[in-house]
């Protein structure tokens, strides 16, 4: 999450003031309930209530639920897991302190609606949510996950957005990015597990073999300690998700973005993508509903609704090229 939790006023009032940039933005519908609402100058509300009225929603296709394996259409649910600590907009909790909300879980709401199904919603650290799926206690991870060769050896994929990532340095920082070479011997915050955590060892390694001083990587796991890290200055930067720093660097007024790049690199312009076993049946049908939601509008209005319009991909694709392997 984002923020610490010492009190629910406290909260709530940060919260909404990080959600306050994204309604300027999007013009989403929210709720009639002033604590529940962030309310822009020109009239529109940003919802942060548990109900969600606003959330895109789509009927049943028929066609697409009937290629469901069986045994997920007679239970009649998608069980759905996802990282506790990605932070707005992608997943956080709304003003009850306890419902998930964001827009990785109105994906995985979308697309479940399109297949016949009601959303079973789970959350657990980062590492976990592969043992739920490999272990079949969930259908699906949709929190952001970035499709990987590696991945690929156990995992199929349908891509839904872009994957932008961002270095965010506190707001008085005189780092100039260049490329890699400028965090060398840097002290670098990064998520334990994720796909920033691959391409920043990897620049570390390159940097290495050309006799510059090592980057000094720091690994975090809650939103609240790498931004409480970044104010007092223990870490340089934080190399995170794109739309996460966006939103804090517009609200909390303590940072800024001096980079950003795709989630592979250099290498190819790296996706966002629902995650399920490999060959477990799922996959067909999850990426037909997300081309479906692409295709008919509600796709658009969810990207549009949290402030993801620049990470919108034209097309789903199943198993694309991915993030490249560490080893050979």
């Amino acid at each position: 999450m984002l923020l610490a939790r010492n009190g629910r006023r406290g909260r709530r009032r940060v919260l909404a003031a990080t959600l306050l940039a994204a309604a300027l933005v999007t013009g989403a519908c929210g709720t009639d309930d002033p604590e529940n609402e962030v309310r822009t100058a020109d009239g529109q509300t940003f919802d942060l209530s548990p109900e969600q009225p606003g959330r895109v929603h789509a009927e049943k296709v028929d066609a697409i639920a009937a290629k469901l394996p069986q045994a997920v259409r007679d239970r009649g649910t998608l069980v759905v897991t996802g990282s506790a600590t990605t932070g707005p907009p992608l997943r956080f909790t709304a003003s009850d302190d306890k419902t998930y909300i964001g827009s990785e879980v109105d994906f995985a709401t979308l697309i479940s609606e399109i297949l016949g199904l009601k959303v079973e919603l789970r959350a657990a650290d980062w590492a976990q949510n592969f043992v739920a799926v490999d272990s079949g206690a969930v259908d699906a991870f949709v929190s952001n996950v970035t499709v990987t060769e590696e991945r690929k050896d156990k995992y199929d994929f349908a891509t839904y957005r872009l994957d932008n990532l961002a270095l965010e340095v506190p707001k008085d920082s005189d780092l100039a990015y260049k490329d890699r070479k400028s965090l060398a011997g840097k002290r670098i915050g990064v998520g334990s597990g994720t796909n920033q955590e691959q391409l920043l060892v990897q620049w570390n390694e390159q940097n290495v073999a050309e006799g510059l001083p090592k980057i000094d990587i720091a690994y975090y796991q809650q939103t609240t300690d790498y931004y409480l890290a970044l104010s007092s200055h223990r870490i340089d930067g934080f190399l995170g998700p794109n739309p996460v720093a966006v939103y804090h660097t517009a609200t909390a007024n303590q940072t800024k973005i001096i980079a950003t790049y795709s989630g592979a690199g250099d290498a190819l312009q790296a996706e966002i993508a629902v995650l399920t076993r490999k060959d477990n049946g799922l996959i067909g049908p999850i990426h037909e509903a997300l081309q479906y939601a692409i295709d008919h509008g509600s796709y658009q209005k969810l990207l549009d609704r949290w402030g993801l319009r620049g990470e919108a991909v034209q097309a789903s694709r199943i198993n694309p090229p991915g993030l490249p392997r560490t080893k050979p």
